[in-house]
């Protein structure tokens, strides 16, 4: 295969992205902030360009029903939140407490509190529930959880979605690791099989965008 024209961003190019390509507004200015206060887990949160795709995503596929793995501390469920169709509803699924209480009032201060459904505890028992109860009843997931959980996460989101639907997995480049994770890293070493899995899955339209730490778009067909 030959080698298509790409560009690796540098922090200056990367400013200029956010710069041009994101409207983020106070509230979410104000989440990106305090969270980088937090230390080092603040890498956890996504970044405006990440947010700005996801709100775009949102408002082209029409979604109204929506669900998230891994809130942390609220960015992208804001981002998701404000692209749902009107009276839209995202279930925002968050394994800490602390952080769960933290999104809700980063909800309010965002004025999307109305729109969001915050679910605290394991995300394989949130899907499991919601696959018996409302199997191709949403539009969009995004998957931004626990990376071991990644291949479970995926099948129980291609359950829940309508035909048409898409799903967002982030970090599939696992911080550049992906082309040979280190054996010690069982995050690291799902990520590349559901990499190549997904790959190869004729039930989904695939497309791998190197935005961030990668994001794949899978459409179910």
């Amino acid at each position: 295969m030959s080698d298509p024209k790409f560009i690796a961003l540098t922090p200056e190019l990367h400013e200029y992205v956010v710069r041009h390509g994101a409207r983020e507004d106070g509230a979410l200015a104000a989440v990106r902030e305090s969270t980088a206060a937090l230390g080092d887990v603040a890498v956890m949160q996504i970044s405006p360009d990440q947010g700005a795709l996801m709100t775009m995503l949102a408002r082209l596929s029409g979604a109204s029903r929506a669900i998230e793995l891994g809130t942390f501390t609220g960015y992208s469920a804001i981002c998701i939140a404000r692209g749902l169709a009107d009276g839209g509803l995202l279930t925002a699924c968050e394994l800490d407490p602390e952080r769960a209480e933290t999104a809700r009032a980063n909800f309010e201060a965002a004025d999307v509190a109305d729109r969001i459904d915050v679910v605290v505890g394991p995300a394989a028992e949130t899907l499991a529930g919601l696959t018996e109860t409302g199997p191709g009843t949403f539009d969009l997931a995004f998957i931004d959880a626990d990376k071991t959980g990644y291949p479970g996460y995926y099948e129980a989101c291609l359950t829940l979605l309508r035909p048409g639907g898409l799903i967002v997995l982030d970090n599939v480049l696992r911080d550049g690791t992906v082309l040979d994770p280190p054996a010690d890293d069982e995050g690291g070493r799902a990520i590349a099989a559901l990499n190549e899995s997904i790959a190869e899955d004729d039930r989904v339209d695939v497309a791998m965008l190197g935005i961030a730490d990668g994001i794949t778009l899978a459409r179910k067909r």
